[in-house]
């Protein structure tokens, strides 16, 4: 995982921003023994020059003491954080016996349902439209044997479920709660696939991006991504047209086909971009919903 560093107003901290979510919530430390179950927290305490922790979404923020300089340690910090991240990618690890937990939650789409674990599921993103795109994935092949079920969407401790109009929510949440909880508790495999970062079953492949696309995939992710996927969704860069200046976005999970969608593309990220890029950017579209 390649870190992004940022610094801060404050010259002794500095942020080390991940392309996905570390953890849901925030953490805060700084005494090693209060750092038993976050090995990065503890590996990075025990730099005679880190004095704080604080870890919250996508990013790791670090403190130091006046004893050295950003320039001198920066590198080593960031070299230690993507080690430790591949090692332990769940940041948090889970006490061992803890009972698997999953509640619902309601997102911005009607169609659409949020079923929150506490376990990570995978690291990135998986996005499945239909049965027949889910052989590498056991989890969406049991979610889509069941006839309400259209849409899977899966990203860090979540799965987004996307039903059939035929059906309401009051009458299959429940049972799609427990059929997932009881998945989980048997320790069953979620997903074959080994590069979550790049697996996608859209026709967009993997590619260079150009300066102004890695602006705007940066503010995406720092302003706007950990609030997407709380609603159970995320919105990815897809081109930026360098003549008229529109950005093209992929909505997916709860954003796809989500009535409200339109009003945060128009009224919140192109709002957010034409401020943090003035003359940069002229629009935003959606490629799909």
């Amino acid at each position: 995982m390649k870190l992004k560093i940022e610094k801060t107003p404050n010259k002794n901290i500095v942020k080390f921003v991940a392309p996905s979510t570390l953890v849901e919530g925030s953490y805060e430390i700084s005494d090693i023994k209060k750092a038993g179950d976050i090995p990065i927290a503890q590996e990075l305490l025990q730099l005679p020059f880190v004095t704080h922790i604080f870890i919250t979404a996508n990013f790791i923020a670090v403190q130091k003491n006046d004893m050295v300089e950003w320039d001198m340690v920066l590198d080593e910090v960031k070299e230690l954080i993507e080690d430790e991240l591949l090692a332990n990618p769940s940041v948090v690890l889970q006490p061992r016996n803890t009972p698997i937990s999953v509640y619902v939650e309601m997102t911005p789409n009607a169609s659409v349902m949020k079923f929150v674990t506490n376990k990570i599921l995978v690291e990135g993103i998986i996005e499945l439209k239909n049965e027949s795109e889910a052989k590498e994935v056991p989890l969406a092949q049991y979610l889509f044997s069941f006839p309400y079920v259209k849409e899977v969407f899966i990203s860090d401790n979540f799965v987004s479920i996307t039903k059939a109009d035929d059906y309401k929510w009051e009458d299959i949440s429940m049972e799609l709660r427990y059929t997932i909880s009881e998945y989980l508790r048997e320790e069953k495999e979620i997903s074959n696939i080994k590069n979550f970062s790049t697996y996608k079953t859209t026709d967009h492949t993997e590619r260079e991006f150009s300066e102004i696309e890695i602006k705007i995939k940066n503010i995406l992710d720092e302003y706007v991504l950990p609030a997407i996927a709380g609603d159970g969704g995320n919105i990815e860069l897809i081109s930026f047209d360098e003549e008229t200046k529109v950005a093209k976005m992929l909505l997916q999970g709860a954003c796809n086909g989500c009535p409200s969608s339109t009003f945060t593309l128009k009224n919140g990220i192109e709002e957010l971009l034409k401020q943090m890029l003035p003359n940069e950017i002229e629009g935003v579209e959606a490629i799909n919903g």
